[in-house]
């Protein structure tokens, strides 16, 4: 439960013009304060934030107020549901809501049948041990769990009688535990410094039990022993991957382990600069609360890394109303309370003891009853908040975080778009925006491969190799004696690889070998004609052996579909290479070898382009006359053929006649034979052009185009032999009404030549 401490904390901005952060909290919250509130619960089968009520009288509960948590809505309506009067120890509905359970005390749980009003209760002997919690599972084997003192009762639910049967008891020494319900996955504490774990997992296919495994804890002297408490250890799950995360107080670092169903594998340690640390994870993005300090520290851990994704920042509040200052500092005075008054507070004491977070993305401020969602700042706001997209000029690293987040896919693609455009136009060092290019290529080739793309913004849900379902973490539990500090139970998810590799090398396949020989020698870039060095971005899996990642329950796969912040390449062509053209006619160089580099990166990726991006190719060589680069470039197949690409070579090639030469070509190898029909005419070429026709059996071109043409030429033997050519070659040309016409316009030309 909840606790109601209160504390005194220096102020902390709350947000405003010019202020610095990367992630908070908007107003208004969801607000779980109600008259007889005796603290709150954290239900996170059920995603219910819980508050027993008691009569104003007698002081004892006997009703239960329930808000749910998800989707995040400030304005959800409360459930509430009556039950007999009595302490409430823990309070939890069953996962298909039929039945609420109260723990009364350390030996007793109570149960409520919601539909008749029903009761009943579990009682445990004395001697058996102390309960010290329970939780609702799916799972195979049982229906509810008791946590006590002794080890696990494992319990079926029998609705005919009304009662709970024991299906198992494991026996073991618990000191405290944590359970994550989307993962189903139980962490039990045991030893003299409580750093000794044994972990099961309750999937709906069965129990599986991890090995034992013990965590590391520095020493401050010799003789001394620290004792991890529950607070110091949090679960979470962060693309798909089950961690556990400590808390070393002395070593002051935040060691993190990760589950496989035969292994519990240490991944490395990340430093902490407070005694008191909170975690949340927000669109798989690590958030990190430096309590003392009063800032957050973000990691990416997408590929194991250990470096922050920005420098610590405090929390902010948005949508805050400024009135509400003056306003509190007036109801103070007047000895009022007000909400204005709670909501100051809540600006004022940031991480104030009051203050518990459950995993995810929530925290709940027991003082004000105020139940907040943390978001991320992707974008900077016209306000002057600074986001994480203008964190960093290590603009590749930026698009790889934005392309991995799908809480606000849309915003994060607009983001790499703008940021990609500004690359360019402040003229970045190559490699940087090779690299960015290649980022985004990469990322749209996965959200191929695995589905997720869509145009619209909505998407199918990906088929990842190996995957073995999904899982968005949700809260950790800890508890103490006295009821103050979370009673939570959280959800993590499964490991299952559902992030691409952004980083994939390119191929040594005959054609981009030929691809980069082309480019070196055309482009004269020293920097960009080889492959740039990069760190991979997935962790292989390979160092792990045969340990399979832990599962997690196939019927906790969410529904809604999963979206993306992958480009296309119409899009990137549309909304950056287009539209800096024009502002770079000065540098079209440049741009070039952007835009081969761009070529290169799909041809690498089997990706398909639109011609518009070989259309540019052709503009941007033909602008700097770079005829010679231009023909090698058609001869190599580097420039796709397409009708548009040859109707640009022929508009290039007015000034240049063997460019124009491959524009027709083109148009023949394609077979557009109409097209190549009528441009020979417009070349004057109207016998040529006939000879071709004939040979094709081009009938889609009408002779009115050859005769205008002859008749406009003012040639009379030209337009003679046009209409000697349809007469013969067209059987009833001749008394068609253009044979006629045309036969008068040659009488007009004063010539004395036969048809």
């Amino acid at each position: 439960m909840f606790g109601n401490t209160s504390s005194s904390q220096p102020t902390v901005g709350f947000g405003g013009s010019g202020a610095l952060s990367h992630t908070y909290i908007q107003y208004p919250p969801l607000r779980c304060r109600n008259d007889g509130s005796r603290g709150l619960f954290y239900d996170d089968g059920n995603k219910l934030l819980i508050s027993p009520t008691s009569d104003k009288v007698r002081t004892v509960f006997n009703s239960v107020v329930s808000w749910k948590t998800s989707p995040f809505t400030p304005d959800v309506a409360p459930t509430t549901d009556t039950i007999s009067d009595g302490p409430v120890l823990s309070v939890r509905y069953s996962l298909d809501a039929k039945l609420i359970a109260v723990q009364r005390s350390n030996h007793e749980v109570q149960f409520w049948v919601r539909e008749t009003g029903e009761t009943f209760s579990q009682k445990c002997r004395s001697e058996s041990g102390s309960i010290l919690g329970f939780f609702w599972t799916d799972c195979a084997v049982c229906d509810i769990v008791f946590v006590k003192t002794s080890g696990l009762d494992l319990y079926t639910y029998v609705p005919e009688l009304k009662s709970l049967d024991l299906v198992e008891t494991k026996k073991m020494n618990v000191s405290w535990y944590i359970y994550t319900h989307e993962s189903r996955l139980i962490v039990i504490a045991s030893g003299m410094q409580c750093k000794s774990f044994t972990g099961y997992q309750l999937s709906s296919a069965g129990i599986i039990r991890l090995p034992r495994f013990e965590m590391a804890m520095a020493k401050s002297d010799v003789n001394s022993k620290p004792v991890l408490a529950a607070e110091d250890v949090h679960i979470v799950t962060v693309y798909g991957r089950i961690y556990c995360l400590q808390v070393d107080r002395v070593a002051m670092l935040l060691h993190s382990y990760r589950f496989y169903r035969d292994a519990v594998i240490q991944q490395g340690s990340l430093p902490v600069y407070s005694s008191k640390i909170a975690v949340s994870v927000v669109d798989n993005v690590l958030l990190v609360h430096q309590v003392d300090a009063k800032v957050v520290i973000l990691y990416d851990i997408f590929a194991d890394s250990r470096t922050p994704v920005s420098a610590p920042l405090p929390l902010l509040i948005r949508g805050l109303p400024r009135t509400s200052i003056s306003t509190s500092q007036s109801n103070r005075k007047d000895g009022e309370g007000s909400e204005t008054t709670l909501l100051n507070d809540t600006a004022s004491h940031l991480y104030s003891d009051d203050w518990n977070f459950l995993v995810p993305c929530l925290v709940c401020d027991v003082s004000t009853g105020f139940l907040w969602k943390i978001h991320l700042d992707l974008e900077a706001s016209s306000d002057g908040w600074y986001a994480i997209s203008a964190s960093s000029s290590e603009v590749p690293s930026v698009l790889e975080f934005l392309q991995r987040r799908k809480l606000e896919a849309k915003k994060a693609k607009q983001l790499c778009l703008e940021l990609t455009r500004s690359l360019i136009l402040e003229r970045r060092p190559l490699p940087m925006v090779f690299r960015a290019i290649e980022v985004l290529v990469n990322a749209f080739s996965y959200s191929l491969k695995t589905g997720s793309y869509s145009k619209g913004g909505k998407s199918e849900k990906p088929t990842v190799e190996n995957s073995v379902g999904t899982g968005t973490s949700d809260e950790i539990s800890s508890a103490d004696a006295s009821g103050k500090s979370i009673r939570t139970e959280s959800a993590s998810g499964v490991d299952r690889r559902t992030v691409h590799n952004s980083s994939v090398l390119t191929s040594d396949s005959e054609d981009n070998a030929n691809f980069r020989k082309a480019k070196a020698k055309f482009l004269d870039i020293n920097s960009s004609s080889g492959n740039i060095d990069r760190e991979t971005s997935v962790a292989s899996e390979s160092q792990l052996h045969d340990n399979q990642p832990l599962n997690a329950n196939v019927s906790e796969q969410q529904d809604s579909q999963v979206t993306s912040a992958a480009i296309a390449p119409d899009e990137l062509y549309d909304f950056v290479f287009a539209s800096v053209e024009e502002e770079m006619i000065a540098d079209a160089s440049y741009l070039f070898a952007i835009i081969v580099e761009f070529i290169r990166s799909a041809n690498v990726e089997k990706i398909k382009l639109h011609p518009n991006i070989y259309v540019m190719v052709v503009r941007l060589l033909g602008r700097n006359e770079r005829y010679a680069e231009l023909g090698q470039f058609i001869l190599n197949k580097i420039i796709e053929p397409s009708k548009e690409v040859a109707l640009q070579l022929l508009e290039t090639g007015r000034l240049h006649i063997q460019t124009r030469k491959l524009g027709l070509d083109m148009l023949r190898q394609l077979q557009l034979h109409h097209d190549y029909v009528v441009l020979l005419v417009q070349d004057r070429c109207y016998f040529e052009a006939l000879r071709y026709a004939r040979k094709n059996k081009v009938n889609s071109v009408r002779p009115a185009l050859f005769l205008e043409a002859a008749y406009a030429s003012n040639d009379p033997q030209r337009l003679a032999a046009v209409l000697r050519f349809f007469r013969d070659f067209i059987p009833g040309f001749g008394t068609t009404s253009e044979h006629g016409t045309y036969i008068r316009a040659l009488a007009d030309m004063d010539s004395s030549i036969a048809v």
